[in-house]
């Protein structure tokens, strides 16, 4: 296997259309762990790369004959056209599926292979916790928290991940989502720089801000330790990927004092009406029977106006109302 850096993904497709869109999406993303070298002939690709060593080989199905077993290849992807299992010894990937999910399996591809760690990103990036947790339900805890995510990612690489029992993301972002929250805290056991590549795997993108999809089966929360969603926070950190990392919390997360603790700002949606009130009070007698005090002083209490119209898809979410809202509320908290 070659060094980390010199890796080399192969891709051929006679379909020069298709090849040069792929080709261009993927060289978009600058933190990947290979040298990108895109053919539309398969003669000149032999010429060129048949002494030479290639950690990844992605061929359209119409193109892939069995000569192309005189290349040094790890492993062999077919972008399937036909949606028949022709190549059956390979991996078959659908090549009419979106850029990001061929994206995803040839990371996944490459995880499997990969004898080197995944290099660190070189960005000297300081990520901040920004935490949202309210004891009021139905106080627009979330999409408050989509907005201010949706406008740092406008300027600041930015993640948000929901750790609500119905977390309702699934049906605003729709689409095939394999993995989840559940799998990133399975993958912590992989190591930091495994972490990191089996990590791009899952994240998901709405607009500019990338998110982890939240677990299936919410009852799944209550099973995590305090201690792993601590270890979770602190490998996203050590990553450096992110310059702000957005939790959106619940009382199913265990630990939930301790993870806000660990957060530089917090947002608590409060309300008017006297049950509001009373679970406010409640809330924050528990901080400081606790002794938790430090959580109430980052805490910035949202009293939140009436929206007369909310977004329907996480993309909308830097426009409107509630987008004007949350803009007020940066200019005023400066430090974030």
């Amino acid at each position: 296997m070659t060094q980390t850096g010199t890796d080399r993904l192969i891709f051929c497709d006679p379909e020069a259309e298709y090849a040069q869109l792929l080709s261009d999406y993927l060289r978009r993303r600058k933190d990947l762990p290979w040298e990108l070298h895109t053919y539309t002939d398969v003669g000149e690709m032999l010429r060129y790369e048949e002494n030479r060593e290639v950690t990844l080989l992605l061929v359209a199905e119409s193109a892939y004959t069995e000569e192309l077993q005189k290349l040094k290849s790890h492993r062999t992807l077919i972008l399937n056209e036909s949606g028949v299992r022709q190549w059956s010894q390979f991996r078959n990937v659908n090549k009419y599926q979106r850029a990001d999910a061929v994206l995803r399996e040839l990371l996944e591809a490459y995880a499997e292979i990969a004898a080197v760690q995944y290099p660190s990103l070189d960005r000297d990036c300081t990520t901040r916790l920004i935490g949202f947790y309210s004891p009021v339900h139905r106080s627009l805890q979330s999409s408050f928290a989509l907005s201010l995510s949706q406008l740092l990612a406008q300027e600041h690489p930015t993640l948000y991940v929901n750790f609500e029992y119905c977390a309702g993301l699934r049906e605003l972002v729709p689409g095939e989502t394999s993995k989840d929250l559940s799998d990133v805290l399975y993958f912590l056991e992989t190591g930091q720089d495994k972490f990191r590549l089996r990590l791009k795997t899952i994240i998901r993108k709405a607009g500019a801000l990338d998110y982890i999809p939240p677990m299936r089966f919410g009852q799944n929360l209550t099973a995590v330790s305090a201690e792993e969603w601590r270890r979770l926070l602190v490998t996203l950190m050590e990553l450096g990927e992110y310059e702000y990392i957005i939790l959106d919390l619940s009382e199913s997360v265990q630990g939930l004092f301790e993870l806000l603790r660990m957060c530089g700002r917090i947002f608590t949606s409060v309300g008017t009406d006297p049950i509001a009130k009373a679970k406010m009070y409640q809330y924050e007698q528990l901080l400081e029977l606790y002794e938790y005090e430090d959580v109430r002083g980052k805490t910035f209490r949202l009293n939140m106006p009436r929206f007369r119209r909310l977004p329907l898809e996480p993309e909308q979410y830097t426009r409107g109302e509630l987008a004007d809202y949350v803009r007020e509320i940066c200019k005023e908290l400066k430090e974030l």
